[in-house]
């Protein structure tokens, strides 16, 4: 900063009460929100929140982002914690900072556009429960996809921040898509709207300093509301961007408490306030009350997340994305994905094929839920394509992309791809050109009848409406109509430590803790057997106390045995049958917005039945949710007819029978998780 920005400081004791300044910087505090959904998978839980809510209140922050995003997604599946309470929560502890949510537009909370009906529902009740300003991002950049939304928030006295998602086709900011033009158009489109500010969402840290310094210089010439700059650390730039956007004038900026700071996450609040004290944009916050948060945030919280960290990599930054572009958090889903469908070996063809069907699709900003499209149709292209043609297993929402209902896409979609997509399609191959949520029924009143006895208000019906599957089901452990599983129950620290405990008598090599015991003598009656595991053989030594050897019986192991359990071996005689498998428990996959990290999931046996033989087997192609099943036991269906719709990363994908015949047997429920190769439904 030039000097004459300088605002003299005598003293260095923090204490001492520095001099007001005339154009202090604001900053959002995202530690609530978007800190912990990038690097621990949006797993934070409330009760941890409380512990230093009261403290954040006193720092002077401009918002709290405490909501939104992946958050009503993970809290209600994976947490078994009710979105809409945690406003109610936390305002009870935050009294004078407004809250900020991340509003995804007409898709709202979720992967899809929804009906007005819904949207002006679930925007109200949000306003109601406690939110204050509605970050409000369409990830097409399409506003079309705001006019339902933003006057429910204007009427209900709330601010309206309209977002720009960033995006580049080159490496730097320009070319004919993303350019300065682009970028100024829209802005003035949302001043506009009336936007009360106006934030440049840099999902995946693409933005370079300079082009910073830029950007937002040319945004406060053009429009006179507030520019709010939100930029991951993804790439390591951003701390730099920040810098260079405040030089160029910037109002707002995001930033993380620093335990949940860098890597995908953003730039941390401590070394900001640093940077700034002694200039015309010094935030006047106190430094040693943002270290005491600190202390309580590395001792008391995060060890309870630490194991949802990508410990394999050294480096905290990825340069990678600015030639990919996939969020941080979008792409260890990815990874998690390709690791659980045992494809790891395929990352270097999805780099490769990721940005031509990007391409293929309009050159789409790579952000929720779009990113989740060309992800999940990336791998589709790479797994089950063959030389002869493409796009041979279309999503369901990369074929409503083509259809329009999304809305418009920076550039045409390759027409060949918008065919093929829209072949047989439900709505119609003539794609629309309106708002797409014209073309929407209503859903609320089917959603009430829904669950009409399981919900008690409009927001239990609002978190069915939404997540219609695994809404369905929290409803039920939320009422006590089904047991929760112990996989959705809270860490405590004395869980981590007495996996601590565990991982130091590994390392000391005491995990096995052998007792003294006499061996007998060997007898007369001693067998030996070669007993096979996968590919490794034991020689092992069986003798019978008190008589001959004699098969008494051959049993199935359970599900779900845990890694180096020693398995007793029966006496053998005669085979009874299998013991009935435990039904397969939901993969952790995370969620995502930018969002996403690999979640270390138990290993879980396929669930398999009598009738998976005699017939054609459709296997899931992928671990995911069984949506529905489009045919029951004894239709008749053609080959290449839809049997399943299966969803895996959040994205419904529509599997073909592998033959002609007629159902013979169906292996699970709707709302069932299956593994890979888990025979879904027998053809005979």
């Amino acid at each position: 900063m030039s000097d004459h920005n300088q605002v003299k400081i005598t003293s260095m004791d923090f204490n001492k009460e520095r001099p007001k300044t005339e154009n202090p910087l604001k900053i959002q505090d995202l530690t609530f929100r978007d800190g912990h959904q990038s690097l621990f998978a949006t797993r934070g839980r409330t009760e941890d929140m409380i512990p230093i809510a009261e403290m954040m209140d006193r720092i002077g922050f401009w918002a709290l982002e405490t909501w939104g995003g992946a958050t009503f997604d993970t809290m209600h599946r994976f947490l078994n914690e009710d979105p809409w309470k945690r406003i109610r929560t936390l305002k009870r502890y935050i009294k004078k900072t407004r809250f900020s949510m991340l509003l995804r537009g007409q898709n709202l909370v979720g992967y899809r556009n929804y009906a007005d009906d819904i949207a002006k529902a679930f925007v109200e009740r949000a306003a109601h429960n406690g939110i204050d300003i509605f970050r409000t991002f369409d990830a097409l950049n399409d506003y079309r996809n705001f006019e339902t939304v933003v006057p429910v928030i204007k009427e209900c006295g709330k601010h309206f921040q309209g977002c720009i998602c960033y995006s580049l086709t080159e490496k730097f900011m320009g070319g004919e898509v993303y350019n300065l033009e682009y970028y100024v158009k829209k802005a003035k489109q949302l001043e506009a709207m009336e936007a009360n500010s106006i934030c440049i969402k840099d999902m995946a840290g693409l933005m370079a300093p300079y082009d910073g310094y830029t950007l937002v210089k040319a945004l406060k010439e053009a429009v006179s509301v507030p520019i709010h700059l939100h930029s991951h650390f993804t790439s390591g730039m951003s701390s730099m961007t920040h810098l260079k956007a405040i030089e160029a004038g910037v109002d707002i900026v995001g930033t993380c408490m620093s335990p949940y700071g860098f890597r995908s996450s953003h730039p941390a609040l401590g070394p900001l306030v640093m940077t700034l004290m002694g200039t015309n944009r010094d935030t006047g916050f106190d430094i040693k009350q943002i270290a005491a948060i600190n202390k309580i945030l590395e001792k008391d919280i995060i060890p309870k997340y630490r194991y949802l960290l990508d410990d394999t990599k050294v480096s905290i930054i990825d340069t990678n994305v600015l030639v990919h572009q996939i969020p941080g958090g979008m792409l260890s889903n990815l990874v998690n994905q390709l690791r659980e469908m045992d494809a790891l070996d395929k990352l270097d063809e999805i780099y490769a094929e990721l940005p031509k069907v990007r391409k293929d699709l309009g050159q789409l900003p790579l952000v929720t839920p779009m990113s989740q499209i060309v992800a999940t149709q990336t791998i589709n292209n790479v797994l089950f394509d063959d030389g002869k043609k493409r796009y041979k297993m279309i999503t369901a929402q990369t074929r409503d992309l083509c259809y329009g209902l999304y809305g418009k896409t920076p550039v045409p979609i390759n027409p060949e791809v918008r065919k093929k997509a829209l072949k047989d399609y439900k709505r119609g191959e003539k794609p629309i050109t309106c708002r797409p949520a014209e073309v929407l029924e209503p859903e609320l009143d089917k959603a009430k009848e829904d669950v009409k006895g399981l919900s008690v208000d409009l927001e239990d019906v609002l978190i069915y409406a939404l997540y219609p599957v695994t809404g369905k089901r929290f409803l039920k452990w939320k009422y006590g109509k089904e047991e929760p599983p112990n996989k959705v129950r809270p860490r405590t620290m004395e869980d981590v430590k007495a996996e601590q405990e565990l991982i130091a008598k590994a390392r000391a090599g005491k995990l096995v803790e052998k007792k003294e015991k006499t061996a007998p003598a060997k007898g007369e009656n001693l067998r030996t057997f070669n007993v096979f595991v996968d590919d490794e053989f034991f020689e092992v030594g069986v003798e019978e106390t008190g008589g001959s050897p004699m098969v008494s019986y051959i049993r199935q192991a359970q599900s779900q045995i845990p890694v180096q359990q020693p398995v007793a071996v029966a006496p053998l005689a005669h085979v009874v049958p299998a013991a009935p498998q435990a039904p397969a428990l939901p993969p952790s996959q995370a969620t995502s917005d930018s969002p996403e990290v690999p979640v270390k999931s138990t290993i879980t046996a396929p669930k398999k039945t009598e009738n998976n033989a005699g017939g054609t087997q459709l296997k899931a192609p992928m671990p995911g949710i069984i949506v529905s099943y489009k045919k029951q036991v004894g239709d008749s269906v053609n080959s290449g007819e839809t049997v399943v719709i299966l969803e895996a990363m959040k994205m419904e994908n529509a599997l073909p029978a592998p033959a002609g015949g007629i159902i013979k047997s169906i292996n699970f429920a709707n709302g069932d998780s299956v593994a890979r190769n888990d025979v879904l439904c027998i053809i005979g």
